[in-house]
């Protein structure tokens, strides 16, 4: 996803997802440390 984009459509693999809570994590490396690093968190997708 990129911060300028439109975001998520609520589609996964061609489906429609229900309404419902997600929790989701991105793990990602610090571009200038080099640390590894984990975020962890939740959105209600609303139809």
């Amino acid at each position: 996803m990129n911060p300028s984009g439109s975001g998520w459509d609520g589609v996964f693999n061609g489906n429609r997802m229900p309404t419902s809570d997600y929790w989701f994590t991105v793990e990602y490396k610090d571009p200038i440390t080099g640390n590894r690093g984990k975020f962890t968190s939740h959105f209600t997708l609303k139809r």
